[in-house]
């Protein structure tokens, strides 16, 4: 059964170490393990829907709550505290397309505004129903699920856009294909969601991002159904596949997905490398991708956030490898880099052979594939950490970015500095470190994850987390960095998507909205 106020199944857990509530302590402070909000306290605050009845809705107050919020830190914030403060009044269940279609339907004659939910993941704020007069449909895609169909000459998969990571895979892999996409969130969000926000998996160096495998499919918009043909490439004007990328429900529903699929891989490995400094690593990595090794993944992770990812493992031999490196060099300075070879066995083993000696002109240690193998086994379990710091009394964030070379290094120091600085006028520590989450030829994406106390009093902790995140947004900004990599825009990064667009792409942007959606039915306020 899925948290209904965190993340994952509440079968799951990922606890904390003694040790690393320890060092966290030391670092950030006494921690208060403030008891959360009961469920019935929210579910009162539930309000009669506006929405007249239909067989497909659900008015009920447990499903409009667990429809409600993502996983943002606000969103975390009004569930664990109790102060949601709108609820989606019905939740509808379509089975096929044929049903959406009624639904739309539906809504309009209802006055409603309609919000694409695939599986609840984003983190800022794309499936949250704002404060309106008009009531508000909530279109879950749940049931939408089905590989419809798999055209094996040319390696196009059609899927119900509903699909999430481990059912999706599931269907490929029984026919021997897999699409590789694997985000953080790959447990729960959908290939729908995947699309809408243009989303980049963690091995994407090698699959592509989701708008490389996008090759077409069909989505339901208030005008009526668009159909994005599948081509293996046109030059018949603007490509209308990128109007629906990252569009976030502000144009329609998507409904089906033509996605381009491999043959799974005969081999697949994970590997560690520890560098003396960042600027070593950073710089191997670059040549590593402007070389065009054919790794799979490179993630490269700062002093900082090599030091608290080892003391958070837990592991019984970190202590003794800590004595150890730092003996041969590698100290307080060092950082960790995880690469991946998916392929032949052939591949896999002239790729890593290759990366280790380029890895070794840079100073690079290779340690093997102990340690790539365990962020392997916990990378998509790791999200689950965040439930037991939250527990613990500690709140969890990211921000990330993509900037070119030239700017990397730079940015990857101020923008963890900026979330300092911020949380200093409120006579607060945070812990805020990063990594090099994607890499391209000519730049990288700069993930940054920060934690820091929580408070009893949600309007303080609120004020706390906007002071860091605008903050941090400045700082991307400044350093020429996008203001999303892979999250989309939602609510929380709406208000500095314009200096990035400019006027005239702003306005492009809404008369879009407004040919697809012309009476503002579908899901107000995010992007802009």
């Amino acid at each position: 059964m899925k948290r209904w106020n965190g993340w994952g199944n509440v079968d799951m857990d990922y606890p904390v170490p003694p040790a690393a509530l320890a060092y966290l302590t030391k670092r950030l402070g006494p921690l208060d393990p403030i008891p959360d909000s009961a469920k019935g306290t929210l579910l009162s605050t539930v309000t009669e829907s506006r929405l007249p009845a239909h067989r497909l809705v659900d008015t009920s107050a447990e499903t409009r709550l667990t429809h409600s919020r993502g996983q943002s830190l606000p969103d975390w914030v009004a569930l664990r505290h109790g102060c949601v403060p709108a609820f989606p009044d019905g939740v509808a269940f379509p089975g096929a397309e044929q049903d959406i279609r009624g639904l739309m339907r539906y809504a309009r004659n209802a006055g409603a505004h309609v919000i694409p939910y695939g599986g609840g993941t984003s983190v800022v704020g794309h499936i949250n129903p704002l404060k309106s007069d008009m009531p508000v449909l909530t279109l879950s895609l749940e049931k939408m699920t089905r590989l419809l169909d798999l055209d094996e000459e040319c390696h196009i998969a059609t899927f119900e856009a509903g699909a999430a990571g481990p059912g999706l895979e599931a269907q490929l892999k029984a026919r021997g294909y897999t699409l590789g996409h694997f985000p953080q969130s790959f447990e729960y969000s959908t290939l729908g969601g995947w699309i809408a926000t243009r989303s980049s998996g963690q091995q994407s160096y090698h699959y592509g991002r989701i708008e490389q495998l996008f090759a077409g499919g069909r989505m339901e918009t208030p005008r009526g159904t668009m159909e994005l043909p599948h081509f293996p490439a046109s030059a018949a004007g603007p490509d209308l596949r990128e109007v629906v990328l990252g569009s976030e429900g502000r144009l329609g529903v998507i409904t089906q997905a033509k996605v381009r699929v491999r043959r799974m891989p005969e081999a697949e490995s994970f590997y560690g490398v520890l560098f003396s400094s960042w600027e070593q690593g950073a710089e191997a990595v670059r040549v590593i991708a402007q070389n065009e090794l054919p790794v799979s993944m490179l993630r490269f992770s700062n002093p900082l956030e090599t030091e608290t990812t080892l003391i958070l493992s837990g592991k019984s031999w970190a202590d003794m490898a800590d004595r150890g490196l730092r003996v041969i060099g590698y100290g307080d300075t060092r950082c960790l880099l995880i690469f991946a070879v998916t392929g032949s066995e052939t591949l896999l083993r002239r790729t890593r052979r290759d990366v280790m000696a380029l890895c070794r002109k840079f100073g690079g240690l290779f340690v093997g594939r102990i340690v790539g193998h365990a962020w392997e086994k916990n990378r998509f379990r790791s999200p689950y950490l965040r439930n037991t710091l939250w527990e613990a009394g500690l709140a969890l964030d990211t921000v990330e970015t993509a900037l070119p070379w030239s700017h990397v290094l730079d940015a990857s120091r101020a923008i963890p500095d900026s979330i300092v600085e911020a949380m200093k006028a409120h006579d607060e520590r945070v812990l805020a470190f990063a990594h090099l989450s994607h890499i391209y030829r000519d730049g990288a994406s700069v993930y940054i994850t920060f934690l820091f106390r929580r408070t009893a009093d949600p309007n303080q902790l609120l004020n706390r987390w906007h002071d860091m995140k605008r903050a941090a947004s400045l700082a991307i900004q400044g350093h020429g960095g996008t203001i999303t990599h892979q999250h989309g825009i939602g609510t929380d990064h709406a208000p500095y998507l314009e200096s990035e667009k400019g006027i005239p792409g702003m306005d492009a942007l809404r008369s879009v909205c407004n040919t697809f959606d012309p009476d503002g039915m579908m899901n107000p306020g995010k992007l802009f």
